[in-house]
């Protein structure tokens, strides 16, 4: 093992990956790019000294975050990706033959290309002509567009207090969400994990900010190994669908982690998680 990175998520909690290799970094007019080879997962991306994605368990996080909405809506025939520039969220998508377009926004073209150069298992969904890369903000780009989406996933980096994806978090955003889906669209988004202090206050936001335009709002939690603590969270807002009762299944279509038993298991929370839903949450 030729040396460590050490992911800090806390004053009190961090992880140390074992690194093989520093494979690429630059500084974007953004933040800060990597991609290494760790020891345990293989080829990461990696955001500002944060793990984003790795070759070895990509899927369980892209398959959950695509999967789960679009087989939530009756006929997802347009999605809207904000982020999402390493293109996994993109090739779980385009699995679902009825889509016809995917805009996907993201504000640093860097982290496309260099996606390109060295993620090519992800984001092999660039080259199809049914995904249209914009790159601009994904706020302005948002409240832009009214009535437009039948599915808008919120793809970014985590919730930190700086940063190009901080107001992808807000009030303000949620609402604007809502305006750019059709009467019967729906959207998710990571709402990070709850089991740390500091994590719990996000994803207690994230839900009442969600539920307060969206009238149906459910959380689901999945584990991502290569992520802080493992266990996730996603938050679905909907106009119409639920995906409990609504969802449809698709036995033909290719999957690593994601199945239609799954779908409904992981809206099943631990009553830990029901318990900070129900809490009310300070704006």
């Amino acid at each position: 093992m030729a040396f460590y990175m050490v992911e800090k998520h806390s004053p009190a909690y961090s992880v140390t990956w074992g690194i093989k290799d520093i494979i690429y970094t630059e500084k974007t007019p953004y933040q800060k790019l990597s991609i290494i080879e760790t020891e345990e997962f293989g080829r990461a991306l990696v955001i500002d000294n944060i793990l984003q994605t790795t070759i070895n368990d990509e899927f369980y996080y892209h398959e959950m975050i695509a999967h789960v909405p679009l087989f939530t809506h009756a006929n997802p025939r347009r999605v809207l990706i904000i982020g999402g520039g390493d293109g996994g969220t993109a090739r779980e998508v385009l699995k679902h033959r009825g889509v016809e377009q995917i805009d996907l926004v993201d504000i640093d073209e860097r982290v496309i290309a260099v996606c390109k150069k060295f993620l090519p298992e992800l984001s092999c969904s660039f080259d199809n002509p049914k995904v249209n890369l914009i790159i601009t903000d994904g706020v302005k780009y948002v409240q832009s567009q009214k009535n437009k989406y039948d599915v808008v996933i919120i793809d970014s980096t985590d919730p930190e207090p700086v940063g190009p994806a901080v107001e992808l978090y807000s009030s303000n955003f949620y609402q604007s969400v809502y305006r750019c889906l059709k009467d019967d669209g729906l959207f998710v988004a990571h709402t990070d994990s709850p089991c740390f202090s500091f994590s719990k206050h996000f994803f207690r936001g994230f839900w009442h900010r969600i539920n307060a335009y969206f009238p149906l709002t459910k959380a689901y939690i999945i584990c991502v190994p290569s992520y802080i603590s493992g266990y996730w969270s996603f938050t679905i807002g909907s106009k119409r669908y639920d995906p409990l009762q609504d969802y449809r299944q698709d036995s033909s279509m290719k999957t690593r982690f994601y199945t239609s038993e799954l779908h409904k298991a992981c809206f099943v929370l631990p009553r830990f998680v029901q318990e900070l839903i129900t809490e009310k949450t300070k704006e």
